[in-house]
């Protein structure tokens, strides 16, 4: 055995080990869906305040883009929210109950915002982060109770809002919050009783529907007519504009994933009837002639893509003169840019390398081809890609109960509202993500599994690892899912044109969600 192989061995064990941990470790962190649904939840409030003047038309299209019961689907969510957020919060005070007798903390926490615990810190640092990570605890249950006790008095529980409100009259919480908890309980109170800064601290801690429900009662009471004018206009005008964004979110996915199940169908009908010569099968049992043997392949990938990625690059970037934690959407989002692209171009220098003795290369490997119909196989394939995901991501949520972490850059985008922060985070995930993965794991990792494995193994292993190096627990089944449609539309097209749009169009279809849900 040489010292290179023995090398490499080592370092896959390694790398293996690691990776293992850090999917072990996503478990311990929350579902990016969770915060999500509180968006979804929030938008749909929105929209369920739109009155529209044009008559009975525009009535249907309310009761056809609006869901039934949005006060009660809205309460259970934000119901749900509060439990996950009051067993964090008891585990992060049990924690720190426990420290004085623990050198460490063994458990982090699992917040709703995501967040983690250094673990292998001091006890002084690690006291520090788990009163940080409680005081955002209490924080963030104080904003759910202001909002669950409006939608309990909303749906005329009046007695039952009184007694969530009354619950935020905690010492350790926000002064503000018990303020406005008081303000609400006040204006909704038998005989009312309106405190002097109300509107102030509603405006202040409230926002969206919530916000304007609680103007409106006060407005009331104070018979000012104008302002109450004011707020219902600009109520209508929120309520509006939520629906569009709610049409663009949920209509065109939705007509996408109809034409994509329809394609699926004769695709897979097709194939049935037809055999060899359906669209399906073309190109199905084409193999590629791969030089390079399993010692190649690992080279790239233990040493190109996981080192580089999850070693090499945070270890330079550490040692730059940047000042740290980096703050601002803009920097974390050229931060997030730079980070990708050091990983991008060391990982291809790599797989250039490793393979550089074999050019030039057969026929057939890291096809582009403008002169092709690869834009009909990426569009049907992002089509048919949507209904296949979807199904697996709901049967991935029963699976995980809103654990398993998530990719931290769908944070960062749906909180952020600069144009030029979503543009450089557009062009991460939109453009370099697909240019540079799709090169990875379907240009170079796919054909080299045929050497060992049929095609369609080729495609389950490729798109396995391509789930997995996403290191986050939950993503593994719906990214294996995308992967195989990614894997199909390669192997079928022979163009890497073709999984490239698709992952663009997946990932901008994403953004563009998330933009419109965080704008709310």
């Amino acid at each position: 055995m040489t010292i290179k192989r023995l090398v490499l061995i080592i370092s896959t064990v390694i790398a293996v080990g690691l990776a293992t941990l850090s999917l072990v470790s996503s478990w311990q962190k929350p579902q990016f869906q969770s915060r999500l649904e509180l968006y979804q939840t929030n938008i749909a409030l929105q929209a369920q305040a739109w009155q529209p003047e044009d008559g009975d038309n525009l009535q249907v299209i309310r009761q056809a883009i609006l869901e039934d019961q949005p006060l009660e689907n809205a309460t259970k969510q934000y119901q749900e929210a509060q439990i996950s957020v009051q067993a964090n919060l008891d585990k992060v005070e049990k924690q720190l109950a426990q420290l004085s007798s623990q050198p460490k903390i063994t458990t982090p926490a699992k917040p709703l915002p995501q967040e983690t615990v250094d673990t292998n810190a001091s006890p002084e640092v690690t006291r520090q982060q788990l009163q940080q990570s409680l005081k955002q605890q209490q924080q963030l249950l104080g904003e759910l109770d202001l909002r669950l006790g409006i939608l309990q008095v909303q749906q005329g529980q009046q007695d039952l809002a009184l007694k969530t409100w009354g619950e935020l009259q905690q010492p350790t919480l926000n002064t503000e919050f018990q303020d406005t908890a008081t303000v609400l309980s006040g204006i909704w109170s038998n005989p009312p009783r309106i405190l002097p800064n109300a509107q102030q601290l509603i405006q202040k801690n409230l926002d969206g529907w919530f916000r304007n429900t609680a103007l409106i009662q006060l407005y009331q009471l104070q018979q000012r007519q104008e302002s109450l004018a004011a707020v219902t206009a600009a109520q209508q005008s929120a309520a509006s504009q939520a629906v569009f964004k709610l049409t663009l979110i949920g209509t065109i996915p939705a007509l996408a994933a109809l034409i994509g199940t329809i394609l699926l169908i004769f695709l897979l009908t097709q194939r049935l009837l037809k055999g060899k010569e359906a669209l399906l099968a073309q190109n199905g049992d084409l193999v590629w002639t791969t030089p390079w043997d399993g010692e190649t392949i690992l080279q790239v990938f233990v040493v190109g893509f996981f080192f580089m990625g999850q070693i090499f690059v945070p270890l330079l970037l550490s040692l730059l003169p940047i000042p740290r934690p980096i703050v601002g959407v803009r920097l974390q989002a050229v931060s997030v840019l730079i980070s990708y692209l050091f990983v991008a171009v060391g990982a291809l220098s790599v797989m250039y390398f490793s393979i550089k003795r074999f050019f030039p290369l057969p026929r057939l490997w890291f096809k582009l081809q403008l002169r092709d119909n690869w834009w009909l196989w990426g569009l049907g394939g992002y089509c048919t890609a949507l209904p296949i995901v979807v199904v697996v991501s709901l049967i991935n949520q029963k699976l995980w109960q809103g654990q398993g972490g998530s990719n931290p850059l769908l944070q960062l985008a749906l909180e952020s509202q600069d144009g030029v922060a979503l543009g450089i985070f557009f062009s991460t995930a939109a453009i370099a993500a697909p240019l540079f993965e799709e090169i990875l794991f379907r240009g170079f990792l796919l054909p080299s599994l045929t050497r060992y494995l049929p095609v369609w193994g080729a495609i389950l292993a490729s798109s396995l690892l391509f789930a997995i190096a996403h290191l986050s627990l939950s993503e593994v089944l719906p990214l294996t899912a995308l992967g195989i449609v990614l894997g199909v539309v390669y192997t079928r097209s022979r163009n890497l044109l073709a999984p490239m749009l698709l992952h663009s169009l997946w990932n901008s279809g994403t953004l563009l969600s998330l933009f419109l849900l965080g704008s709310n």
